[in-house]
């Protein structure tokens, strides 16, 4: 039994090792005959490929995009035939090894390896044959998110705002409309281009993003139809429909998408719900619409949810942006021309359209020569330079053009007059406006309501820049480009010669000014006026800024009858008074006259015959101690005199014929004969003359400046809550009242009548100079809009809000907040000094603290919640700022990067 198992066991293992050698031995005895249908299945193969490719190729030609299992085969196929091409050429060598009939080799085990791999890749082949039958090899690409919009690489200056407008797009939910505004030429549709490129790059959630160029033709139609082509609406048939029926079909269309709506050039409110547009909102947080504008007023128009200021690029990037267009083979071409081309880039001003047209007509300027000339057109005349009329100037004066009026055109193009960088202050462009004519004057506060709103128009417009509250300037190019109007395009109508900062030491030739109707000689170096001009429409006359003037000639203002606004301000040498009876007797039409900040003594009698001036101003000519009487009473038609700071040098040495006289007593007496007097700004040195003023209803509701100097052997306390009743009254000097003890107020009073305590709700501006008796400034805590508040030299000063005035309305210590717009203080030689506050305060606004000897100050009214941005400065000395007390070690530490040490002019730390 065990035997007959044993032979039965055996045969079976007899049998496995029979089939497993006959198998193996097949691939050696079939090798030859795989090679050949190897070589024929691989070109079978590559044939269907070829087939397969030609339809591939057709339907791509149609925009299609091949399938992806069309690609996958094409790819095995390729790995495949490599594999196949190579044993195909080892084969004749392993043939070579076959014997006895090829049953047999000479190395069976490599045949044998050889033989396998052979037989595997004819399956392969014949694998690749059979699955080569595709019904279809492409389909309809899908439409990209974006169409990809042509831009340069890179983007100078503006990846910081790309980022945070590319947050807003992915992150914020809340900022569904989003504005981008600036000037013309200054990148906005660059930003928007990368913005629309950088859906290409980046993955994200939005189904479309849509392009349309909107421009200052508005047409709904136009914008439609741009919508309708990227989302698959637009056809023969459609583009026939009603703006109406449009809207219903993409308002359907887009409720089903993720999208973005970039909306290029807005000149004004586009009401997307017309369009058909689904707008953004908290409860619509699946589509995001951008808009590119000039005027800020649009982003309010379109009720955008975040908006973003393009502004002119850094120095340091406007220069990278340059050196660009240049190419460094032009830089090293001559030692000189680096310095030269920053010259050249900074007279650019940092606008980008400017740098890259001056750069690429500069490429190939290979010698300093013609980069000197290029400094010198671009300083004389930038309009002649290549380019910039057509490609700059003209893309600028879009915005010029579409202004509401000539009005407000006029206006602005009377800022060229002005230097470059120059700023100019509101009030005093308002001033010269209303002389021109240009605002109606029947009413001063609605003319110069009118005023300032023209320069707010001119700001969100961006043809002017606010550089702080009460001034603006020009771009230097938005400049050129207003001079270039009034020189080229509206010669005729305009003709204004402005030669303002151009560092002349001599007037133009005198008949060049024939017929100039605007002149300005604003800010140079002239010494003389030698010769008598004859300017019969002439309008506006700039002589400001001429410090070496000396002479002016006999008779200057003869023969200029049309002549409205003269200013002279800041001209003529220091302890050298102006002569001002050269012809302006003569000038009849004359409306405003501004010799402010100069050295003048005497205004001579013949001025009264100026019977139609109407703005006088004579701030800060503090050596002006002689002004009749009569003149001021012949200046019937005065609406606005301005005698800030005048005369204060020897105010008190006055003649007894000049108003000056008795402290300004005599002055306000002829004041109030001025029936047409609307704005004033004064100067007192008595008290007594402070009470008259206080007695008149008609001068207080004219104030808008009040200077004090007021000396005298009586000890004072004035009622602060006098200065409640000037209504307009926007900046207080108080100086060298050496008897003053007390500015007081019955604060308990105020602050049980008045539902809102704030009694000096004009109140911009406070100075304290040389009041030795005086110990505080509460009364300051009801002024809420002061922006600027300097104390100085006042020995007796221990507090500048003392909590002591609070004793007796303890309630309202926790809800007194002063100071929450003002922006600078300054302190300066207060010994006593031991507070400003009782507790900190928030000083949202702030920019500058100054503190300069005053040695008892130990804290500031700051903690972590003050001024959270850290955006102002703190300068004082070392020896003050180390042992100051803080609220706690955090506060320290945020101030502690705001500290300034102050240094003499030798350079020696204070």
């Amino acid at each position: 039994m065990c035997s007959i198992f044993q032979i039965t066991c055996d045969g079976a293992f007899f049998n496995r090792c029979l089939d497993c050698f006959l198998g193996k031995a097949a691939y050696i005895r079939n090798l030859q005959d795989n090679l050949v249908a190897l070589d024929t299945e691989l070109g079978n193969l590559i044939a269907k490929k070829n087939d397969v490719m030609r339809r591939v190729v057709d339907a791509e030609r149609q925009q299609m995009r091949r399938l992806d299992g069309v690609q996958v085969w094409v790819s095995r196929l390729d790995a495949v035939k490599t594999e196949a091409d190579e044993l195909i050429t080892d084969g004749s060598r392993e043939i070579e090894k076959l014997c006895v009939g090829g049953y047999c080799s000479k190395n069976c085990r490599s045949s044998y390896k050889f033989g396998k791999q052979v037989a595997r890749k004819l399956r392969d082949v014949e694998t690749l044959i059979a699955e080569g039958v595709f019904e279809s090899v492409a389909e309809r690409a899908p439409e990209p998110v974006a169409d990809k919009r042509p831009t340069e690489p890179t983007i100078v200056g503006l990846q910081s705002q790309l980022e945070q407008v590319w947050r807003c797009l992915l992150v914020e939910e809340s900022a569904g409309i989003i504005g981008l505004y600036g000037m013309g030429g200054v990148g906005k549709t660059t930003l928007l281009t990368h913005i629309n490129n950088k859906f290409l790059e980046s993955p994200t959630n939005f189904d479309c993003v849509i392009w349309v160029v909107v421009s200052k033709d508005l047409r709904l139609e136009k914008i439609q139809e741009d919508i309708g082509k990227k989302i698959g609406l637009f056809d023969g048939s459609w583009k026939n429909k009603s703006v109406e029926e449009k809207a219903v079909d993409i308002l359907r269309r887009l409720g089903e998408k993720r999208f973005v709506l970039l909306l290029d050039d807005l000149w004004e409110r586009v009401d997307l719900t017309e369009v058909g547009v689904p707008l953004p909102s908290p409860q619509n947080t699946t589509s995001k619409v951008v808009f590119t504008t000039r005027f800020i007023d649009v982003c309010g128009s379109m009720e955008s949810h975040r908006k973003f200021k393009v502004a002119c690029l850094s120095e340091e990037d406007a220069w990278e942006l340059f050196r660009g267009k240049v190419r460094q083979e032009t830089l090293e071409s001559h030692h000189d021309i680096v310095e030269l081309a920053q010259t050249v880039a900074r007279e650019c001003g940092g606008l980008p359209l400017a740098l890259k047209t001056i750069g690429r007509s500069m490429a190939y300027r290979k010698t300093a020569k013609e980069w000197r000339h290029a400094i010198e057109m671009l300083r004389r005349s930038a309009s002649e330079f290549a380019g910039l009329g057509e490609k700059v100037y003209r893309l600028l004066k879009f915005s010029y053009d579409s202004l509401q009026n000539d009005t407000i055109r006029s206006c602005f193009l009377y800022c060229c007059l002005y230097p470059e960088d120059y700023g100019i202050l509101k009030w005093d462009l308002i001033d010269c406006w209303i002389g021109e004519g240009f605002l109606e004057e029947s009413d001063r506060f609605s003319a110069e309501n009118q005023g300032y709103y023209i320069v707010g128009t001119l700001v969100h417009a961006c043809l002017l820049e606010e550089v702080e509250d009460d001034k603006v300037k020009m771009h230097d190019v938005v400049r050129d480009m207003a001079i270039w109007i009034t020189g080229e395009i509206e010669k005729e109508k305009r003709n204004f010669l402005v030669c303002a900062g151009a560092g002349l030491k001599e007037a133009p030739d005198v008949e060049v000014w024939e017929n100039v109707r605007r002149l300005s000689l604003m800010q140079n170096q002239i010494e003389t006026l030698s010769e008598v001009p004859t300017c019969p429409h002439l309008l506006t006359l700039f002589l400001d800024f001429n410090r070496e003037l000396k002479t002016i000639a006999d008779g200057f203002f003869r023969c200029m009858p049309s002549l409205k606004v003269l200013k002279m301000s800041n001209s003529g040498k220091p302890w050298k008074g102006l002569e001002l009876n050269l012809g302006m007797p003569k000038l009849g039409s004359l409306q405003l006259l501004d010799i402010s900040h100069t050295c003048i003594q005497d205004l001579p009698q013949e001025l009264k015959l100026l019977v139609n001036l109407k703005c006088l101003n004579l701030r800060r000519t503090i050596w002006l101690n002689k002004i009749s009487w009569q003149l001021i009473s012949n200046f019937s038609r005065l609406r606005v005199l301005r005698m800030f700071a005048t005369g204060w040098f020897n105010f008190h040495e006055a003649p007894e014929d000049s108003v000056l006289f008795g402290g300004g007593e005599v002055l306000i007496q002829e004041l109030l004969g001025l029936k047409y007097l609307e704005v004033l700004e004064l100067t007192l040195g008595s008290y007594h003359a402070l009470q008259i003023l206080f007695s008149s209803n008609k001068l207080k509701s004219c104030i808008r400046s009040l200077y004090l100097q007021l000396t005298g052997d009586t000890a004072l306390i004035i009622d602060a809550t006098a200065f409640a009743d000037l209504k307009h009254l926007n900046e207080l000097r108080i100086e060298s009242a050496t008897k003053l003890k007390e500015l007081t107020a019955d604060y308990t009073e105020i602050v049980r009548k008045r539902r809102e305590p704030f009694v000096f709700r004009s109140l911009h501006h406070v100075t304290i100079q040389s009041c030795q008796k005086l110990k505080d400034s509460t009364f300051l805590v009801f002024a809420p809009n002061l922006k600027s508040l300097s104390i100085v030299k006042c020995n007796a000063m221990e507090e500048i809000i003392s909590v002591g005035k609070f004793a007796e309305t303890p309630e309202m210590m926790g809800h007194i907040s002063p100071f929450e717009n003002l922006q600078m203080i300054d302190l300066l030689g207060l010994p006593h000094l031991k507070s400003i506050f009782w507790k900190p305060l928030p000083f949202t606004h702030l920019k500058e603290i100054s503190v300069r000897y005053c040695p008892n100050l130990k804290k500031l009214p700051l903690d972590s919640n003050s001024a959270k941005e850290r955006k102002f400065v703190i300068r004082g000395e070392e020896d003050w700022w180390n042992p100051l007390q803080w609220e706690d070690e955090a506060t320290q530490i945020a101030f502690r990067s705001c500290f300034q040490p102050l240094f003499l002019n030798s350079g020696r730390k204070i």
